[in-house]
């Protein structure tokens, strides 16, 4: 879907909504109509009104209205109103910013997910154009082209998510990415002969039972001033069998999704691009398919990693901590970063604390760490701190290597383990760990956010970068 902000509507729009901040803010017109179904204009409370030329869909964005409310306007309209061809938002009575806002909710709530099927979908949205309508049309539209950026940017993390193992495959993964270049951003791939002269001995041991080899793919915007990068680095899957410690095959077709983490970063780095950030950033995505074959590593291996640490495999359904090792301790040894963010799917436990409603959040730093949560706060993507205590570092003591890759025994609950073992490959370079595994799918639909992926993570790294790092004084 189109959206546009414009200071009327163009063409035939026959569907209108108006977000509407309190009862007493109504259109006088629809007055009588609200107060008979019982509209009182809070926050997401809707009311659908047919009168000329078409139908009026009244959204509630409470009183005082904030971003967040807006959004939620702007996604139940897009919702409410998805079998027009066309519709109009009059959002005329909110600040510059709250339209914005609500083009936003509008554009990611119209995403759809049926791009695989060869048949036309009877059920699926018609909409194609929304025309969001502001009072002060110049800065609502200016902050808009900034929110649409962080809009295509989860669209290009939500098609990648969306794709299955036998589309995107660690060599498509780099070739979806490559298009990325034409936004200026500069790419490199590097593939298994190079990783195995660099020594990324578990990103290779992850991706060997595959007949798709592995591939880290590093990402670079420059910004616009000489400062060391902040970086994201992201957990590539491309597919997740669990290796020979094979997951049951109820829900394994979902782990398509074992990539989404550097889905996200990827779409971050489109996202600074596509707004001319003038903060330099790179991505850094460790890319593989964690499947079985005569290669596959194997429980009780030791595989060395890029520093040079070695690893005492338990498990290979745990090969997230594994890549992210590698690809960590490559970050700040050769790009050498302000501040890293990794985004991973990498535990069940995770969900378990805290349910598909918000992130894990680790960190070596508190200052980065509540920016993290600030961030993912006002985009309403969000994290809750957890810890890393001395005793989950003490469970990874190994008697064959310098530190065994997680707890013994099938599905230990060792979210805040995972996050330990990646705290030893990133030094003293401020790091934040954002483990997404109960986010970054939603599996129904409703008013504000459509089914499948997320993008959980595109919106928070850009916003952490507007807020933090985009001073070059700072």
């Amino acid at each position: 879907m189109k959206v546009r902000v414009r200071r009327r509507a163009e063409g035939n729009a026959r569907a209108v909504a108006i977000p509407v901040a309190g009862a007493d803010a109504v259109p006088a017109r629809y007055a009588d109509a609200a107060r008979a179904a019982g509209f009182d204009g809070r926050r997401g409370a809707a009311c659908l009104i047919h009168a000329p030329p078409g139908r009026v869909l009244l959204v509630g964005v409470g009183d005082p209205p904030d971003a967040a409310a807006a959004r939620d306007a702007g996604a139940i309209a897009a919702h409410h109103l998805a079998d027009a061809r066309r519709i109009a938002i009059d959002a005329t009575a909110l600040p510059p910013a709250l339209v914005a806002a609500v083009a936003e909710g509008a554009a990611l709530r119209a995403w759809n997910p049926a791009r695989y099927r060869s048949r036309s979908d009877p059920e699926a949205p018609a909409l194609a154009a929304c025309d969001v309508l502001a009072a002060d049309h110049d800065e609502a539209a200016r902050l808009w082209n900034s929110a649409e950026a962080g809009v295509a940017g989860v669209a290009l993390a939500r098609n990648l998510v969306l794709a299955p193992g036998n589309k995107l495959t660690p060599r498509n993964f780099a070739a979806h990415l490559s298009r990325l270049t034409d936004a200026g951003v500069r790419m490199e791939v590097l593939n298994a002969a190079e990783l195995r002269a660099l020594g990324m001995g578990a990103l290779l041991a992850v991706g060997a039972g595959s007949p798709y080899a592995p591939r880290l793919i590093v990402l670079r915007w420059p910004g616009a001033f000489d400062a060391p990068p902040v970086a994201f680095v992201g957990k590539g899957i491309t597919f997740d069998t669990g290796g020979i410690c094979i997951k049951p095959a109820d829900g394994m077709e979902d782990m398509r999704a074992d990539m989404a983490g550097a889905a996200a970063c990827a779409g971050a780095i489109l996202t600074l691009a596509l707004r001319r950030s003038p903060a330099p950033a790179v991505a850094v995505l460790a890319i593989a398919e964690n499947a079985t074959g005569a290669a596959s590593y194997r429980p009780g291996d030791i595989v060395r990693t890029f520093p040079g640490t070695t690893v005492e495999v338990i498990d290979t359904d745990a090969e997230g901590r594994l890549v992210l090792a590698d690809a960590l301790a490559y970050t700040v040894a050769r790009l050498h970063p302000r501040a890293i963010v990794d985004l991973a799917t990498l535990t069940g436990s995770v969900v378990t604390a805290l349910g598909h409603h918000m992130a894990g959040l680790y960190a070596n730093d508190a200052a980065l760490a509540g920016r993290v949560a600030a961030a993912g706060g006002a985009v309403g993507e969000p994290c809750w701190w957890m810890p890393i205590g001395d005793s989950h570092r003490a469970d990874l003591d190994s008697d064959v290597a310098d530190l065994r890759q997680c707890l013994t025994g099938r599905r230990q609950p060792d979210a805040c383990q995972a996050a330990a073992f990646l705290r030893e490959f990133v030094g003293d370079t401020p790091w934040a760990h954002l483990d997404i595994a109960g986010v970054e799918d939603k599996a129904e639909a409703d008013d504000t956010a459509p089914r499948g992926p997320t993008g959980f993570g595109v919106r928070l790294l850009d916003r952490l970068v507007a807020q933090s790092f985009e001073d070059p004084e700072a």
